[in-house]
């Protein structure tokens, strides 16, 4: 069924759990993952970023299709525009079917970051949805997924203060596209944040965790987990397969089919770290 974002992450806020959200680029990523959350009776966040939009050349057919997915499942999904950085796309949000957007406007000097966010956070709000923003800066100047880069509690208590946002997505040792899981994250920071924040904490570049570390850090006060390289490797594993067994095959149904069950699987794995019953 179709849930809010506004709904599942201050579920899992107020009962000191996380919720899972992961990137969609594909059909068979949305398939995978409504599957999996039938399957754990765990919701998750499906999520649609700007790169995948540029991708596909336009958002609208990705949405319908994961929102169309969302309604027809027994779990509880919603629908996110992840990464927007142009306030087009921005202004597509509630069109395309998702309660919610993340507005990443960090790569830019930190107090035109934050009227950009204000600004987004406005214009959400009068819309009735719920907005994410990034910051980080410990360690340079740089995004939450920038290496070296770290939030600090105090300029996240005043970024938040200033824009309204809903969720901040925080700099605490993950990074961005890691095929490898072995990131380590700064557990006593994020529980520093989570005590001088009133907004629940998004986590991204999650791929690059460890299980038990992403279970560490819903712990310590991680609501969001954000999750995509790690979908896109289990995805990849398997078509890899069928072609070297078979260079002849030209039916994606062939490959793919494999593929999409890997990705179901992966996806299940995650929010079973995530909510703690891994």
């Amino acid at each position: 069924m179709l849930s809010t974002t506004a709904d599942l992450v201050g579920e899992a806020a107020a009962a000191g759990t996380g919720v899972a959200a992961f990137n969609v680029i594909l059909l068979e990523h949305a398939e995978a993952i409504a599957r999996a959350a039938e399957t754990t009776g765990l919701p998750a966040i499906m999520q649609i970023s700007q790169n995948a939009v540029r991708f596909h050349g336009d958002v609208a057919p990705l949405a319908a299709a994961a929102r169309a997915i969302a309604e027809a499942s027994g779990a509880r999904l919603s629908l996110h525009l992840d990464h927007v950085e142009e306030e087009a796309l921005l202004h597509r949000t509630a069109e395309c079917g998702a309660s919610s957007v993340m507005f990443d406007a960090s790569k830019l000097p930190d107090e035109e970051n934050t009227a950009a966010a204000r600004a987004a956070a406005a214009w959400a709000h009068a819309r009735g949805l719920f907005v994410e923003a990034e910051l980080g800066e410990i360690g340079g100047k740089g995004s939450a997924h920038t290496p070296g880069v770290r939030t600090d509690p105090g300029q996240a208590a005043e970024f938040v203060a200033a824009t309204g946002v809903d969720a901040l997505a925080v700099a605490v040792g993950s990074s961005h596209a890691m095929r490898e899981r072995t990131a380590a994250l700064d557990l006593a920071l994020i529980a520093r944040l989570r005590d001088a924040l009133p907004v629940p904490l998004v986590l991204h570049g999650s791929s690059g965790i460890p299980a038990p570390a992403l279970r560490a850090a819903v712990e310590h006060g991680m609501t969001k987990i954000n999750i995509g390289t790690l979908l896109n490797i289990a995805l990849t594993g398997p078509i890899r397969a069928v072609l070297a067994r078979d260079p002849d095959v030209v039916d994606p149904r062939r490959y793919l089919a494999g593929a999409r069950d890997a990705v179901t699987e992966a996806v299940a794995d995650c929010q079973r770290a995530v909510s703690g019953r891994g």
